[in-house]
C-alpha cells in the first residue's frame, strides 16, 4: 500500500469510519471515477487545488464531478487572484500527487470549500491518495473530515 493511500486509511479510521477503499483500472477523471464505481458523475468530490496569486498558499475546493470551478467565484472566497497549484506544490502541501489528492489525510493543513452539490447525495467518492483508488463517504463525514466550508464556486 502506498504511503499516500495509507495515510487517508488511516484519516479515515481515526475519524471512525471504516475505510472502503476501491481499486480502479484508473480514476484520474472524474468520469473515469464514476464508471468505475457506478455511481453518478456528480457523486464524485473533484478534489482541486488553487494557489493563492500573491500570497502563494495552495487551497482546496471540493467540487462535484460534473462542476467546473469557477476562478472568480473561487477567488472571492480566497480573498485573492488565484492560479492552479502546479505538480510540486500540490505533493508539497497535500501530499498526494494530481490525480490523486484525496480530500482528508493531508500532510499539511489546507483551507477549503466543498460544493453544495456534493450535498445532495446519501454517499460520495473521492480519491483516496492514489490515481487508482477511491473511497465512499457521506457528504457531512467529508465536511467534517476535511473542513471544508460549504460555497458556491462553480461556474
Amino acid at each position: 500500500m502506498s504511503k499516500s493511500m495509507a495515510r487517508v486509511r488511516r484519516t479515515l479510521e481515526e475519524a471512525g469510519i471504516t475505510p472502503d477503499i476501491h481499486e480502479t483500472d484508473g480514476a484520474r477523471t472524474a468520469q473515469e471515477a464514476a464508471d468505475a464505481v457506478g455511481c453518478d458523475l456528480d457523486q464524485i468530490a473533484k478534489s482541486i487545488i488553487f494557489q493563492g496569486h500573491d500570497s502563494g498558499q495552495c487551497l482546496l475546493f471540493l467540487t462535484a464531478g460534473g462542476n467546473q470551478v469557477d476562478g472568480a467565484k473561487a477567488g472571492a472566497l480566497a480573498g485573492e487572484a488565484l492560479d492552479r497549484a502546479d505538480a510540486a506544490a500540490v505533493r508539497a502541501q497535500t501530499g498526494f500527487a494530481i490525480g490523486g489528492v484525496s480530500p482528508v489525510g493531508h500532510l499539511n493543513p489546507i483551507r477549503a470549500w466543498a460544493d453544495p452539490r456534493l450535498m445532495t447525495f446519501d454517499v460520495i467518492w473521492a480519491a483516496a491518495g492514489t490515481p487508482r483508488h477511491v473511497f465512499p463517504l457521506s457528504p457531512d463525514d467529508l465536511i467534517r473530515l476535511s473542513g471544508a466550508k460549504l460555497a458556491d464556486f462553480s461556474g
